[in-house]
């Protein structure tokens, strides 16, 4: 189970990058929203600050979610249940966890 530790401990560290560029990005918008007092709702020019804000704000939660999801998957390698299947026990093919190295279910239960 090495190479599934380490495709999962790759996967945490791409995880956690993208989060705190994400989490600088939020911030940006933050205080770009805080620094002006432009109408941002009405910009003919494009999207609003608000927008873009909620946007970034949507990808941080997801990577959240998906640290939430690594660190259980590290779990069920530590206990030994790892590429087994939730819901009918049956293994996890191999290929699907090279993809979804945190699937929980075969391919027949998703």
């Amino acid at each position: 189970m090495t190479g599934e530790r380490e495709r999962l401990e790759e996967e945490r560290r791409r995880t956690t990058a993208r989060l705190a560029q994400l989490r600088g990005e939020y911030r940006g918008f933050v205080d770009a929203s805080r620094d002006t007092n432009a109408d941002d709702e009405h910009d003919p020019e494009g999207a609003t600050i608000a927008f873009e804000r909620e946007q970034v704000g949507a990808l941080v939660r997801r990577a959240e979610q998906r640290l939430g999801e690594i660190a259980d998957a590290l779990v069920r390698l530590d206990e030994g249940t790892y590429g087994r299947c939730t819901r009918c026990g049956r293994p996890i093919a191999t290929e699907r966890l090279e993809v979804r190295p945190t699937a929980t279910t075969c391919v027949a239960c998703t």
